[in-house]
C-alpha cells in the first residue's frame, strides 16, 4: 500500500505524465493508493498562489483538485493526534518541523510505502521510498 506524495499527484495533471509514474501507479490495485489530507492542503496552497496572477489556471487546478478529491474520497487519511505524536518525535529526530515529516508520519503510522520525486525530503524518517521517477 502506497502514499502518494503531491509531486506524484501532481505529475497525473500532465498532458503527458512521466511513464514510469504512470507505469508504477497502474500496476498497484486502486484500493491500496492514498492520499493526505495534508497533500489536499498543499495543492489548496498552489491554487491560492496563482489566483491572482493566473486565474484561469487557478480555476482549472482547483476543478482538477475538486475531480482528485472525488476519486481519492475514502483514501484520504487525516492527521490523527497518533499521527501528530508521531510527528513531533520525527520532528525532533530529524530537526525539521515540516509539512514533509508529517506526511511522513502518516505513512508510517499506516504501514505504507511513500510515492515521491523528492526521496531526500523523507530519508531520516524510517518510511519507505520510492521514486516512480527513476524507473526506467
Amino acid at each position: 500500500m502506497i502514499l502518494l506524495d503531491t509531486v506524484v499527484l501532481s505529475e497525473l495533471r500532465k498532458s503527458r505524465p512521466n511513464a514510469g509514474v504512470l507505469a508504477y501507479l497502474q500496476a498497484q490495485p486502486a484500493d491500496a493508493v492514498f492520499i493526505s489530507a495534508l497533500t489536499v492542503g498543499e495543492m489548496e496552497a498552489g491554487i491560492e498562489r496563482q489566483r491572482s496572477a493566473n486565474p484561469a489556471f487557478a480555476a482549472d487546478l482547483a476543478q482538477w483538485l475538486a475531480q482528485m478529491e472525488l476519486q481519492f474520497a475514502a483514501f484520504i487519511l487525516p492527521v490523527t493526534p497518533a499521527i501528530a505524536k508521531l510527528w513531533g518525535r520525527l520532528c525532533v529526530q530529524t530537526g525539521n518541523t515540516g509539512i514533509d515529516n508529517l506526511i511522513a508520519a502518516t505513512a508510517l503510522s499506516h504501514n505504507l510505502t511513500m510515492v515521491t520525486r523528492n526521496a531526500r525530503h523523507f530519508a531520516h524518517t524510517g518510511v519507505r521510498v520510492v521514486n516512480p521517477f527513476d524507473v526506467p
